[in-house]
């Protein structure tokens, strides 16, 4: 299994990492999704290789910015 985190610009509630997560999570191959606005981070299990840009494009779809 591996963590990928994630580096996003705009989070500024719990509603927002709800967001995410929720999103995120219907993506084949991701386990689990933590959102933390505080820190502007994404932490996501995955058990498959999933390409980096589809998961990068449902977070700057919802509204947000990614920072690679």
């Amino acid at each position: 299994m591996d963590t990928l985190v994630i580096k996003v610009k705009g989070m500024e509630c719990t509603g927002c990492e709800k967001r995410i997560q929720n999103s995120l999570k219907t993506i084949n191959g991701i386990l689990e999704v933590n959102a933390d606005h505080e820190k502007g981070l994404v932490f996501i299990k995955l058990n498959l290789k999933v390409d980096k840009d589809l998961i990068y494009k449902k977070i700057q779809d919802l509204g947000f910015e990614v920072e690679k």
